[in-house]
């Protein structure tokens, strides 16, 4: 049994594993062969629910580009009043999902927890920022390299790898992105794209957190991300001038786009290597202009259709690639997280 822990990369008590075993597969504690084996069969499942969630949280941001048009606030305005319903949305969850655990959890945080919380909220706050004070051509070529800077994270403050097949995925999203950004306006001032780099560095970070501390709960860190966030608009919006009509489009906006893929996210990203995880977010670039396209008939470009269709390739060739290994070498080792 000692042997079997350590070649899965972590050390736990024999009656640890047999519950996990039991809890996850539903089959009755055996043999420490029969150990072996189920447990490579969580990790693979793990890893693949991992790419599933992080892409349902990338479909859930995709979505920004459509409620943006559809609510007529101010900025500000609209992101004091998102944060709310976002981060009551996910807390809200958070406590229907643990129970009577959930105060028990909340007091046991410990400092990733916080640091997860600052650097979301400082990643929306900078992601405004730099699409207001540079060019969205320059934000987003900035953004795509996020998979990269994760890689390096990763790798010097946990040692983890990104595979080969995550680097070239990454790679060609990044031509792709570059693709559909041909034509759009660059040249953005050096403080937008200041605000652009610090974005991409606190989405890179806080999911490298995840990844290294992934005993610790971190939804309730997504929720107070978002209300980090509403405090520090709260200063520049204009908290009354909104219509019960308005209120309602920013409390779907809140739930469907923030709440949800914050959700997903924070489920999905310990289970998959940190690079992966960015990388696989990357859907939300090519999927915003599509349901404008879809639900607003607002056109995108030669360029962007070409670009987007590049980065889908890229992405769902990995995600496919992914799905399609069995040999357990590949997979990250099963943790279980709270």
């Amino acid at each position: 049994m000692a042997r079997t822990m350590v070649e899965l990369g972590f050390c736990v008590k024999p009656i640890v594993a047999s519950r996990v075993a039991m809890r996850f597969t539903g089959l009755p504690a055996g043999p420490p062969q029969f150990y072996d084996s189920a447990m490579t069969l969580l990790e693979q499942k793990q890893h693949r629910l991992g790419l599933i969630l992080v892409a349902c949280a990338a479909l859930s941001w995709s979505s920004a580009g459509f409620f943006t048009r559809l609510i007529p606030n101010d900025l500000m305005t609209m992101l004091f009043w998102r944060g709310l319903f976002s981060g009551g949305a996910v807390f809200l969850f958070f406590f229907l999902s643990e129970g009577r655990q959930a105060l028990g959890i909340l007091t046991g945080l410990r400092w990733p927890a916080l640091a997860v919380a600052c650097l979301s909220s400082l990643g929306m706050i900078t992601g405004i920022g730099a699409l207001r004070y540079t060019s969205v051509a320059d934000a987003m070529v900035i953004y795509a390299t996020v998979p990269f800077v994760t890689a390096g994270l990763a790798y010097l403050f946990i040692g983890e790898r990104p595979s080969r097949s995550t680097l070239i995925a990454s790679a060609v999203a990044l031509a792709g992105v570059t693709i559909m950004l041909l034509g759009s306006p660059w040249g953005g001032s050096m403080y937008g794209k200041f605000l652009a780099v610090i974005m991409s560095l606190a989405m890179a970070s806080f999911t490298v957190v995840m990844r290294k501390h992934r005993e610790v709960a971190m939804l309730p860190s997504m929720g107070a991300s978002a209300w980090i966030t509403s405090f520090i608009c709260f200063w520049f919006a204009s908290t009354l001038s909104v219509t019960p009509y308005e209120l309602g489009l920013i409390a779907l906006f809140g739930i469907l786009q923030n709440a949800a893929g914050l959700i997903f996210y924070a489920y999905g990203s310990r289970r998959v290597p940190a690079a992966e995880a960015t990388l696989v977010a990357a859907l939300e670039v090519p999927l915003t202009p599509f349901w404008v396209l879809v639900f607003m008939n607002e056109v995108p470009g030669i360029p962007t259709l070409i670009g987007g269709g590049v980065v889908l390739v890229a992405l769902f060739s990995h995600i496919l690639g992914e799905f399609r290994k069995t040999s357990p070498s590949q997979v990250q080792p099963f943790q279980v997280a709270p």
